[in-house]
């Protein structure tokens, strides 16, 4: 399978072998778009292109962070881990996890997508299934870090696919409905390690133990299953008609102009990687991203030491995380509405920091407002990350500059995860004032990076309006056509 077509590309009808097809004259480059033909192409590709990838998405955060859920119901005891081997045994998965981003999307690109995510997925299920069989910390460690090789190619890869079939005002909803997935991954994991925790004893396991293995074998049937669920790239969707894919080809053409970048050659690698774009959307991300992973992993912890018994912390955590979906879906679609996105990142910037202001101060306030602090928090965070993903996203020109961008952000983005497996320090229970007070720093981080971003996206539209980058049109015509978004004639969204 090969990689991608782009878009723009005037050899559409080449490529689907539909040149001479009398319907598909009809959507040609140099015609306009049915609106009735469009708004059921756009029907058809939401009922196929994200759907299943929320799915893969929602097991792969779950298997990742189940470990959470399984740290109050006696896996650190019967493991015999002390002292900071928890945070070890989170940090350990995040070292292939970041490394190995970008050379993922690379290889989708040459692969279907759905061979490629689907067979990851059932590496990493597997993985899960043996987390669930370890008899020391050791093998725990070993399991992580190979759990983090194989889940390393989701995310970028998902992401990077369903930015093909879209524009760039229609993206935020999607991908914001495809985050959910890792959201309410946390409500169901509580949900789920509070039904796997009675299983206690059954078949000689701890419950800890079934939370691995159950949700581990789920995740292996749904990878086998989903290989003829989850799509290819637009121009080869088997669920399209020839007519339907020269229409979708075509008003993403419209929606990118002349932003092109099909050929990874040294001038292209170097106008990704100088790109300030790029790096200011790591920092945004690693940002918000380090309280993401600080409510997974953390939140069942937290709420049991308010007072509450296990089990009724993996329930206590299954609305908090049902809350914060709901804020992200709402601000997906308000900020796609209103072509707008600086606002919204702020905006969880702020609801975030006040949760975890009051998590700093909380010998001073009483367990129930402690528990809506974790609200704030979660929401926050939530309602600023998806955002950052498609922000950059959006911003970006071409398809390889696209592909490593995503993985770029991402990747390194996750470095935030580190960072949150790192800085709730097991003698500072239950006040914590280290994760919450370095948490915090991270969220203003993403807030002072959005900043920068946007103003900085402002300035370049308007050079751009005035004719400042103009004498780019003078470079020869293979620079020009592979040039990304640094063609002069390509405008960034705020």
């Amino acid at each position: 399978m090969s990689g991608p077509i782009d878009p723009t590309s005037l050899a559409v009808s080449e490529k689907l072998d539909v040149s001479h097809s009398e319907d598909v004259e009809k959507v040609t480059l140099d015609e306009g778009i049915d609106p009735i033909a469009e708004k059921k192409l756009l029907w058809k590709v939401d009922c196929h292109v994200v759907p299943p990838l929320l799915i893969l998405f929602l097991l792969a955060f779950l298997d990742r962070v189940n470990i959470g859920n399984a740290k109050i119901q006696g896996m650190t005891k019967e493991l015999h881990m002390v002292g900071q081997d928890y945070s070890i045994a989170l940090f350990i998965f995040f070292i292939p996890y970041i490394l190995l981003e970008v050379p993922s999307n690379i290889i989708i690109r040459k692969i279907a997508p759905s061979t490629w995510l689907c067979g990851i997925m059932f590496c990493w299920g597997v993985c899960t299934v043996g987390q669930g069989l370890v008899h020391n910390f050791g093998s725990l460690v070993a399991l992580r870090f190979l759990l983090g090789i194989f889940e390393a190619g989701l995310v970028p890869g998902a992401v990077y696919l369903i930015s093909m079939y879209y524009k760039r005002y229609e993206l935020q909803w999607r991908l914001s409905v495809f985050f959910c997935a890792s959201i309410l991954a946390g409500a169901f994991g509580g949900l789920f390690a509070y039904a796997l925790a009675h299983m206690d004893g059954v078949g000689g396991y701890s419950g800890w133990r079934w939370i691995f293995i159950i949700e581990g074998l789920l995740t292996i049937i749904i990878a086998i299953s989903f290989k003829f669920l989850v799509v290819d790239w637009p121009e080869s969707a088997s669920f399209l008609t020839d007519t339907e894919r020269a229409l979708l080809l075509r008003r993403l053409a419209l929606d990118v102009g002349d932003a092109r970048m099909d050929l990874l050659n040294r001038r292209s690698a170097k106008r990704i990687f100088t790109d300030w774009k790029i790096w200011c959307g790591v920092l945004m991300y690693m940002g918000v991203v380090n309280t993401g992973y600080a409510t997974s992993f953390f939140i069942p912890t937290i709420i049991e030491e308010m007072g509450y018994t296990a089990a009724m912390s993996q329930v206590r955590s299954i609305p908090i995380f049902i809350v914060a979906a709901i804020a992200a879906l709402i601000v997906a679609w308000a900020t796609d509405r209103m072509k707008h996105r600086y606002a919204f990142t702020i905006a969880g910037v702020v609801v975030g920091g006040i949760g975890y202001v009051v998590l700093l101060c909380q010998e001073n306030v009483s367990v129930g407002v402690k528990y809506m602090a974790c609200f704030f928090i979660t929401t926050g965070g939530y309602m600023t990350q998806p955002v950052t993903w498609v922000w950059l996203n959006n911003n970006m020109g071409g398809h390889y500059k696209r592909a490593i961008a995503t993985a770029l952000q991402i990747g390194l983005g996750n470095a935030g995860g580190i960072v949150a497996s790192n800085v709730f320090i097991t003698m500072q229970a239950p006040r914590y004032k280290t994760g919450y007070g370095t948490s915090l720093a991270m969220l203003l981080m993403c807030g002072v990076m959005c900043t920068v971003f946007f103003f900085g996206l402002r300035a370049e539209n308007k050079k751009r309006d005035d004719g400042g980058r103009d004498y780019r049109y003078e470079k020869e015509r293979g620079e020009l056509e592979n040039m990304g978004d640094d063609h002069p004639g390509f405008r960034f969204t705020t």
